[in-house]
């Protein structure tokens, strides 16, 4: 069933576009047989569970911090992490580059920002990120890797405000590449999309989709 669900929802997604397949809760079998599909980035979302993971399954996987990040727990995946999605504060991002100094690794993160309507939701909105960027702390981090924008949209049925909302984090993005980024060739990644809007991300310049329910299942 796993392996059914990989082969579908990868038939919508061009070469250019990155799968995660978010494992949050579900149990070693069920990565394992996406695995064996040949899925290799996969999504957590709680730290202890993620290193878990990390120890018992192949050393190929590439693990996605996909949650709100504690600073006090960076020290656990900091040898490991593919990528962190959820860097919301400048706080954040000076606990990475201390971890990354310690174990002299630059750890990839992705900046986050606030583009649904629902006070939950964490991130960056475009002022903050300003004074973040322009900020001499910022100038000194040598052990973060930016790589780009990440953004939830509203849990709604209205696909215009969904749309217009990852519309937002592309533009976001783009202004972030032409002002601030422009000389990094790495920074060129735009998650946004989830199980139920991911199409629409796409449409809208998303080149990494976060999938849980749609490839291993409702929770």
């Amino acid at each position: 069933m796993i392996k059914n669900r990989l082969k579908e929802i990868k038939a919508d997604l061009s070469e250019n576009i990155t799968l995660i397949a978010v494992s949050k809760t579900k149990p070693i079998d069920a990565i394992l047989e996406a695995y064996e599909a040949g899925q290799r980035d996969f999504g957590e979302n709680k730290v202890q569970e993620l290193v878990e993971k990390f120890e018992k399954l192949p050393k190929d996987i590439n693990w996605h911090m996909i949650g709100h990040l504690q600073s006090n727990k960076i020290k656990y995946i900091a040898s490991f992490i593919h990528l962190i999605h959820g860097v919301d504060s400048l706080k954040l991002l000076v606990e990475i580059d201390k971890n990354g100094r310690k174990i002299n690794r630059k750890i990839p993160c992705l900046l986050q920002f606030h583009i649904a309507q629902e006070e939950t939701k964490f991130g960056f909105d475009w002022n903050e990120i300003v004074v973040f960027l322009e900020n001499e702390t910022c100038k000194q981090l040598t052990f973060v890797d930016i790589k780009g924008v990440m953004g939830m949209a509203s849990f709604t049925d209205n696909n215009m405000q969904i749309q217009k909302e990852f519309s937002e984090l592309k533009t976001i993005f783009d202004n972030l590449k032409r002002d601030y980024f422009h000389v990094n060739e790495d920074f060129k990644i735009i998650s946004m999309g989830m199980s139920n809007d991911y199409k629409i991300a796409i449409e809208e310049g998303s080149n990494m989709v976060r999938i849980g329910s749609s490839i291993f299942g409702s929770r």
